[in-house]
């Protein structure tokens, strides 16, 4: 997990006071990557109020909202002092998106990881709605556009993602998570961080 080093080095008080300034939280990646899964458990960690990207841009059934329409929710969320902000939608609103955002959490799995979960999802997604996806959305075809993305964003997004992240490091926090192992230690010690934090304030209110 590759990690903004000040976060690391940061240790108690002004660590915690970085914690806290995780507002506004990007998670993206390629498809069936585990984002929206690990984007709803950050927001139940940090208590910030997350947006499936796919929420905003399909509605319940599975048609796409206008496009113009679309951004200008994306642009109004945008503008919200706290936001977790879950997914792609096109280029123009996801690049927007990495600018405001403070904290960019990147899920970078290998290829046969991704598709073998697109195919998880697929088998879940026949028993309940799957994470972070407009309710009633078409299985089959929205199954069938997730693999057709896997090798196009493997190829043309990755590369761009992988040079975001050390363009923007020494400004914006970024967590470049490999593996699902890396994922559970991301989401363990942003818990771990709040908990102490909690545990601080009371200390100090017993004072």
């Amino acid at each position: 997990m590759r990690s903004n080093p000040k976060f690391k080095t940061l240790w108690p008080e002004a660590r915690a006071a970085h914690v806290l300034d995780m507002r506004k939280v990007a998670v993206f990646g390629n498809a069936g990557g585990g984002k929206s899964t690990l984007a709803k458990r950050l927001a139940e960690v940090t208590g910030l109020s997350l947006y499936p990207v796919d929420t905003i841009k399909f509605q319940a059934g599975g048609s796409e909202v206008p496009h113009q329409e679309y951004l200008k929710i994306h642009a109004d969320l945008l503008n919200r002092d706290q936001w977790i902000i879950d997914g792609f939608g096109c280029v123009a609103s996801a690049w927007e998106r990495f600018s405001a955002a403070d904290t960019l959490v990147y899920v970078d799995l290998p290829l046969l990881t991704h598709f073998s979960w697109v195919t998880k999802r697929l088998v879940k997604g026949l028993f309940q709605n799957p994470e972070g996806w407009p309710e009633n959305s078409p299985m089959w075809s929205s199954t069938l556009a997730g693999y057709r993305v896997l090798w196009p964003c493997h190829r043309q997004l990755t590369p761009r993602y992988r040079q975001l992240l050390a363009d923007v490091a020494s400004s914006q926090r970024v967590h470049h998570l490999k593996s699902p192992a890396e994922m559970k230690a991301f989401l363990r010690a942003v818990k771990q961080e709040h908990q102490s934090i909690y545990w601080s304030r009371d200390r100090d209110a017993q004072i």
